[in-house]
């Protein structure tokens, strides 16, 4: 991202809950972030994400140079979607609309109805017996790919299909790197397309 900003500060809020589902039904032991969800300790990966960009926004000085600095979001990035794909094919089927709600949402928590967002697209490893992991992945990519297609100021990154896994559910290092630098260019690609033309 420096590299492609080399004369801009860089901030990255971060707020990720591993396992964790979009759909409630999903939930299992990880939480979930729709927004209704009130299982565990009454909050949902939602609130906690509200809780964490708050936080970030109401530091006026980052770099403590005693100069107030003005955080402007430019973009969200989401990996997620295989904890929706492994349980039914309901929640599975519903993930395009469940993604949609939460996408709006967070642009809205920044004020920015069309704040850029990239997503990564899920895969399979397909070490388990019947080859899949996930056993409704394909329907969750499908809803990945239809919201980057309908969607304005929306990104999807592909590469995930060629990374290799350390187990069935994680990406090897080199694979984690490629993803940051994809999202890293989709956001900057998508924040300067009308600068482009």
């Amino acid at each position: 991202m420096q590299e492609l900003y080399p004369k801009q500060k860089i901030a990255i809020i971060k707020y990720a809950r591993n396992g964790s589902s979009i759909d409630s039904i999903g939930t299992a032991n990880f939480g979930a972030w729709e927004p209704d969800f009130r299982g565990g300790m009454g909050l949902n990966q939602y609130d906690y994400f509200l809780k964490t960009v708050d936080s970030a926004m109401a530091v006026k000085d980052i770099n403590g140079d005693g100069v107030e600095d003005a955080l402007i979001p430019s973009g969200i990035i989401w990996m997620q979607g295989e904890s929706d794909a492994d349980k039914t094919e309901l929640i599975a089927t519903q993930y395009y609309a469940n993604l949609k709600r939460l996408m709006e949402l967070m642009q809205a928590a920044f004020r920015n109805n069309d704040l850029p967002i990239v997503i990564g697209k899920i895969s399979d490893s397909g070490d388990d017996a019947d080859g899949k992991v996930w056993g409704f992945g394909e329907l969750v990519q499908y809803g990945q790919e239809k919201f980057a297609a309908t969607e304005s100021n929306v990104s999807i990154i592909r590469s995930t299909s060629s990374y290799k896994y350390t187990d069935e559910y994680h990406y090897k290092s080199d694979g984690y790197i490629d993803l940051g630098k994809e999202f890293a260019k989709a956001i900057f690609l998508l924040n300067n397309k009308n600068k482009i033309k």
